[in-house]
């Protein structure tokens, strides 16, 4: 049986393919898992993503399958809880910002009528299609990113700086960096 060709960031991690395979760079329109992503991005700030991906279901569980509403509306005692979570990352700062940045989600859903309509429009619409040879030379941030980045910023988000925010559009597909070898590029560029 023929070896697939998977872009070489994800490669020997059952795990990390699987995400790879199913979800990465997939277009995302829908709110519930956009912030989903950009919470999991938040915390991942600084760390590697598998850290996270290990985490996912803890951070599920931890944060109320990932509902804005609910985590928009916790109370100090609940955000202390957290803190005491060995299933999550428990940094007060990136905890605090999971609640500060759903807050400003709904907002954004009021004016935008979705969050998806608000962070699409960077794109307009449609996916970036990339052709990356080498993950190891594709960029870490972009002028769109930095854009982005710099408007959710004055928007009052935390932990949304111009490398988060690009990993966040690839991994909910607002850019299409799979590896022009691999697999997934030619499927998901036409998505």
């Amino acid at each position: 049986m023929p070896e697939i060709s998977r872009c070489g960031w994800c490669v020997g991690d059952p795990l990390y393919e699987a995400y790879h395979d199913q979800e990465w760079g997939v277009p995302v329109f829908d709110d519930k898992t956009i912030f989903e992503f950009l919470l999991l991005e938040t915390f991942q700030a600084g760390l590697s993503w598998i850290t996270i991906l290990r985490k996912r279901e803890n951070f599920r569980c931890a944060f109320d399958d990932f509902n804005y509403n609910k985590i928009a509306l916790y109370s100090e005692e609940k955000i202390q809880e957290l803190l005491q979570d060995k299933g999550i990352i428990r940094n007060k700062l990136k905890v605090r910002s999971a609640v500060t940045n759903a807050q400003l989600f709904i907002q954004i859903q009021k004016e935008y009528g979705s969050f998806s309509n608000y962070i699409w429009s960077f794109v307009d619409g449609k996916p970036v299609q990339n052709e990356v040879k080498d993950y190891r030379k594709a960029p870490a941030t972009t002028e769109i990113s930095d854009k982005l980045s710099k408007d959710l910023k004055k928007l009052g988000f935390k932990f949304v700086g111009s490398t988060v925010v690009y990993a966040h559009m690839q991994a909910t597909g607002m850019v299409n960096d799979h590896e022009v070898s691999c697999f997934r590029y030619n499927e998901v560029k036409k998505l």
